[in-house]
């Protein structure tokens, strides 16, 4: 993980727990207009990158096709004081068995097929962030 600027000193111990026990993200991607798009995800937290599942013609993965510059927004809800930003390049994977896509599925009680019209496929966004921001407001 790459070195850590926050206003609290928080550990990286308590970053990776905090990454494990979000339920929700906030992907932002940037579309060709330039413009952002911001997306409510689900994702996996594995070692030092945090990985979600998309549907590969949704225009979220379009944008990562074209521009792989991303950042994931997570705002802790039990202290709305205290929020993570993280910041990369993404890596984008075939996931056409849906093996990736049952992991964040088991992880939130969902079976992501569910989502897809027949024929879609998923792909697995893998981002190494290349900067956290882990900010608390109070204190």
């Amino acid at each position: 993980m790459p070195p850590i600027a926050t206003a609290d000193r928080v550990e990286l111990p308590a970053l990776l727990e905090f990454l494990r026990t979000r339920h929700r993200g906030v992907l932002i991607t940037t579309r060709a207009d330039g413009r952002p798009q911001v997306s409510a995800v689900w994702f996996l937290a594995d070692g030092d990158s945090v990985s979600i599942s998309l549907n590969s013609t949704r225009q979220k993965t379009r944008n990562l096709q074209a521009n792989p510059a991303v950042s994931l927004f997570l705002l802790d809800l039990a202290m709305p004081y205290r929020y993570l930003e993280l910041r990369g390049d993404a890596q984008i994977t075939p996931d056409d068995d849906y093996a990736f896509a049952d992991r964040v599925g088991g992880k939130y009680g969902a079976d992501l097929r569910d989502h897809d019209k027949p024929g879609e496929s998923r792909v697995v966004v893998t981002i190494k962030p290349a900067r956290v921001n882990a900010v608390n407001m109070r204190g």
